[in-house]
């Protein structure tokens, strides 16, 4: 297990933006997750979320103290942008997938309890932002790639769930757990089958033309229609 990794983030000032990196440690201690860097309050809750997301994929926090450190401290951060590359910085220091990678690539997107890579506001400046940095990949969620791949010259990596970006990143996929939305579902027995229903037509009723017109009429206007009696008998 490393000690020490980092990943890159922007940190979105106006219409322009900074590259922050994103350091996380782990040493021994009692179990906690620590944000530090000025983070908001939507920020400051990243530590939820990603516990959540981590846990979905197989890869939990480890069970010691982790500290994630964003730089420059002195810049404000704001936003749940920063989750993608919080998650890939504590994956990378938790020896779940390949170091080297989210060190040098940026990362945009909020993580859903689920896993998932939710769009968020800014993304256009944000790969900008990107380019002009320097970095020649980013990776944005999978909702946002035609918003991202109006900017030229860099290369837009869509990610759809963190299990995606461990995958990315070289993770061993016997060691992740299987996604939610893609787990096998339960085979259904004979007896959970529900019998074939067969419905009539109105071509195979015989007589009744004031019931079949009203049958109609209330299937093309979408009114209700109550009939009551025995076959041959319309109330």
């Amino acid at each position: 297990m490393r000690n020490t990794s980092k990943s890159w983030a922007i940190a979105l000032e106006g219409l322009g933006g900074h590259p922050v990196e994103v350091e996380t440690h782990v040493a021994a201690g009692l179990p906690r997750f620590v944000l530090i860097g000025l983070p908001d309050a939507s920020l400051g809750e990243a530590g939820d979320r990603i516990r959540a997301a981590l846990h979905s994929v197989g890869c939990p926090l480890p069970p010691e103290r982790v500290t994630t450190n964003m730089s420059p401290a002195s810049l404000r951060k704001h936003g749940a942008g920063f989750d993608l590359a919080i998650a890939a910085s504590i994956l990378a220091a938790n020896g779940a997938i390949d170091a080297a990678g989210p060190a040098r690539n940026a990362h945009i997107g909020e993580l859903a309890l689920t896993g998932a890579v939710r769009a968020v506001a800014g993304v256009l400046p944000s790969v900008l932002a990107a380019r002009n940095a320097g970095f020649e990949t980013v990776l944005v969620p999978a909702a946002s790639r035609a918003e991202a791949s109006l900017v030229t010259g860099i290369r837009i990596v869509p990610i759809a769930s963190i299990h995606e970006l461990a995958l990315h990143y070289g993770a061993d996929p016997e060691m992740l757990a299987v996604p939610a939305a893609t787990a096998p579902t339960m085979i259904t027995t004979a007896k959970q089958v529900a019998p074939p229903q067969t419905h009539g037509d109105l071509q195979d009723v015989l007589g009744q033309d004031d019931a079949i017109r009203a049958l109609m009429v209330a299937a093309a206007g979408g009114h209700h229609l109550y009939l009551v009696g025995p076959p041959g008998v319309v109330t």
